[in-house]
C-alpha cells in the first residue's frame, strides 16, 4: 500500500519516476482502511531532498501510511522555500494533542556545537519528551539519535579527527532482533557525520541494547524500550547520490573533504558510485514499521501511552 500525500508535494512526482506507488489524500480518502499515522520532524536545511528520501522507503511496505511532516517553528530554514513549509509542514504546537503510530525525526547540521548550544535545543527535548508517551515507537537519525541519547541516558557524544564520510560494512549484534528480520550476515549503510558515539558508553546504559556496529563507522543501531526507540547513527535514507552531492557541494566550497569511503567505483569521483545499500535500507524501514510500529500499535490510536 502506498504513503498518503498531501496534494501538490514535490515527493510525489519524484517518486513517480522511480515507478514508486505514492497516492494523495485525496484518492487515499476513498479506501476504508486506518492508516498508520507517522509523523516526520525534518531537521535537515534542504526538506523537499530528505522528504524523498524517507518517503521512498516508507513506500515500500504493504501498509497504508499516513505522513505528517513537522518543523521547528522557531528555527529559520535557509535552503526550504517558506512557501513550501505554509503548505506541507506543522509545527509542534499543531500536533502535540494527537497521538501517533510512528515517529522519525531526521539529522540537522549542528553536531559540532554541544547540545546546550543549539538554539532550538530547549523545543528539541520537549518533543522528545512528548514522543515517549505519545507515539508506538521512533526512530532518531544522525544527529538526531545523538541527542536522544544524551537527552535520555546522558551518553556523550564526541568530535571525530575527521569527518565519518562514506558506506561502510555493519554486523548485527543480536540477529535475533526482528529489526533485521530478512538482513544478510553483514550489511552496508551511509554516514556522513563529525561526531560519534561509543560502545563503552551505551554499555553502561542497562536500558539500552547495542544491536548493530561497524569496525569502521563504529556503533551503528541502539534500541531502547524494547523498540519504542531507536537510535541510528547512520543515513541508510540516503538515495545513491547524496553522498556524491554533498563531496562535490564541500569541494566547490573549498572545505578540506576526503572522498567518500568505499562508495565511488575505483575510488574515483568521476565514476558512479557503487550503489549497496539501498536492499537493507528498505528492510529496515519496513521491519520497524510492521514490527515495531504496526504489530505494536493500539487498535485505538488514542491508548498509545
Amino acid at each position: 500500500m502506498p504513503v498518503n500525500l498531501p496534494q501538490n508535494l514535490p515527493a510525489i512526482e519524484l517518486l513517480k519516476r522511480e515507478n514508486i506507488f505514492v497516492m494523495d489524500d485525496l484518492r487515499a480518502s476513498e479506501q476504508d482502511i486506518r492508516p498508520l499515522k507517522i509523523l516526520v520532524l525534518n531537521l535537515m536545511p534542504i526538506k523537499i531532498t530528505t522528504e524523498t528520501d524517507l518517503i521512498r522507503l516508507l513506500s515500500n511496505t504493504p501498509l497504508q501510511i499516513e505522513l505528517t511532516l513537522m518543523h521547528i517553528k522557531e528555527h529559520n530554514s535557509k535552503n526550504t522555500p517558506i512557501e513550501h513549509l505554509d503548505e506541507f509542514y506543522v509545527d509542534f504546537d499543531e500536533v502535540k494533542s494527537q497521538k501517533f503510530d510512528g515517529m522519525m525525526i531526521t539529522g540537522a547540521p549542528v553536531e559540532q556545537l554541544e547540545f546546550e548550544e543549539v538554539t532550538y535545543w530547549a523545543h528539541i527535548k520537549e518533543i522528545f519528551d512528548w514522543a515517549k508517551t505519545n507515539v508506538t515507537s521512533t526512530l532518531y537519525i544522525c544527529w538526531a539519535a545523538q541527542a536522544g541519547l544524551y537527552h535520555f541516558y546522558g551518553v556523550p557524544k564526541f568530535p571525530l579527527g575527521k569527518k565519518m564520510f562514506g558506506v561502510f560494512n555493519h554486523t548485527k549484534s543480536d540477529a535475533t532482533n526482528q529489526i533485521f528480520r530478512g538482513f544478510d550476515d553483514e550489511f552496508f549503510a551511509p554516514h556522513s557525520r563529525h561526531t560519534e558515539i561509543r560502545r563503552e558508553d551505551i554499555e553502561k546504559v542497562s536500558e539500552l541494547t547495542l544491536l548493530s556496529e561497524s569496525d569502521e563507522a563504529g556503533v551503528y543501531i541502539v534500541m531502547a524500550r524494547n523498540g519504542r526507540e531507536f537510535f541510528i547513527t547512520g543515513h541508510s535514507e540516503y538515495s545513491p547520490l547524496t553522498l556524491d552531492s554533498e563531496y562535490k557541494r564541500d569541494v566547490t566550497k573549498g572545505l578540506s573533504i576526503e572522498i567518500p569511503r568505499n562508495y565511488y567505483r575505483n575510488d574515483n569521483p568521476d565514476s558512479a558510485p557503487l550503489v549497496r545499500w539501498r536492499g537493507h535500507a528498505n528492510l529496515l524501514f519496513a521491519n520497524w514499521l510492521n514490527y515495531f510500529v504496526y504489530q505494536e500499535t493500539p487498535f485505538d490510536i488514542n491508548e498509545i501511552k
